[in-house]
């Protein structure tokens, strides 16, 4: 679908986030980053899904918080570097949500597509606009092609 990529599977944030900790301290906006980034985009965890998630392993005792340079910075305590290195022999949930790299090349190109059609589309002329809704009529009737081939 166009929703926006894979969603983490219940317990994901969590493991993800022990496992990020586990090589340092960092903030939630840092935890958010590290995981778009080591999908390649397909995993953006939202804000609403990681600071709470900091918070339930705080209340557990597995994180202590502190001020730094005016963030709340995040790091394992001595059960929660337990806890991690119990998991450490899993895969890290990101690797899960990475994706091949041609899925990940697929992703970006249909991107690139659709913001060049909709650039066409919001100031083009008409002609221009039923040109580009043809070609993309026509990529759609190979991409079809490409399945029916042997």
């Amino acid at each position: 679908g166009w929703g926006g990529g894979p969603r983490a599977r219940r317990g994901d944030v969590r493991a993800a986030v022990l496992r990020l900790l586990s090589e340092g301290p960092m903030h939630g906006y840092q935890i958010i980053q590290e995981l778009t980034e080591r999908t390649g985009g397909a995993w953006r965890p939202s804000p609403g899904s990681v600071y709470p998630t900091l918070q339930l392993l705080e209340d557990e005792g597995l994180v202590a918080s502190n001020e730094a340079d005016g963030k709340r910075v995040y790091g394992l305590t001595e059960e929660g570097r337990r806890v991690a290195a119990e998991r450490g022999e899993e895969a890290a949930p990101w690797e899960d949500l990475s994706g091949s790299a041609a899925g990940l090349e697929a992703r970006k190109a249909v991107g690139r597509l659709f913001a060049a059609f909709w650039q066409v589309a919001q100031s083009g002329s008409a002609d221009q606009t039923e040109r580009a809704v043809e070609i993309l009529n026509e990529a759609r009737k190979k991409l079809y092609a490409i399945l029916a081939e042997d």
